[in-house]
């Protein structure tokens, strides 16, 4: 891959990877921080990119691995040297602040109060239901390439996503949601 391939990869797909990076990661400042590390290693990886490879997709698995083995080096630093003040803010559902995710149309119909408890509801899900709603929903990505970016049969991908599906029914209607 060229310089100006990627350019126009970074540039027509460059959206939709800063979104699921941002809601992967929690935060607006860790999504971005999150997105320039993606894109680094796929610079450092520029010449063994082929344009036959789903670009998007690899660009998408590197995101998730580069964010677990983050989250990793916090658990283990966390153990090490608990920090009182950010599991207050976990708790108290502060990565989840306005304004880091981008409305939809059918979220146009929501107030903002359901959005932040289908949010804190959604990012609550074990990581196995969590990524592939996140990459379909925020990536706009398909269920074939989720399978690839996950590394995962494409029939897991719909298992995973229908449960998370029924999960996050129950949990709303258990607020009182009865959509």
């Amino acid at each position: 891959m060229t310089n100006s391939e990627f350019e126009r990869f970074v540039s027509d797909n460059g959206k939709d990877i800063l979104r699921f990076c941002k809601i992967t990661a929690g935060s607006e400042e860790s999504g971005s921080e999150l997105y320039q590390d993606t894109m680094l290693k796929l610079l450092e990886r520029l010449t063994k990119l082929g344009a036959e490879r789903n670009i998007k997709s690899y660009a998408l698995s590197v995101s998730i691995l580069l964010w677990k083995s983050k989250k990793k080096k916090y658990a283990v630093r966390r153990r090490i040297a608990p920090i009182s003040s950010l599991e207050e803010l976990a708790e108290n559902g502060e990565q989840f602040g306005n304004g880091i995710y981008e409305n939809s149309t059918e979220q146009a119909f929501l107030d903002v109060t359901e959005q932040n408890d289908v949010r804190a509801l959604v990012a609550a899900l074990p990581e196995k239901y969590r990524l592939p709603v996140y990459l379909e929903y925020s990536a706009n990505m398909k269920m074939k390439e989720i399978a690839e970016c996950l590394h995962i049969p494409i029939s897991t991908v719909k298992t995973r996503i229908r449960k998370a599906k029924q999960i996050l029914k129950v949990q709303l209607e258990a607020i009182g949601y009865d959509r």
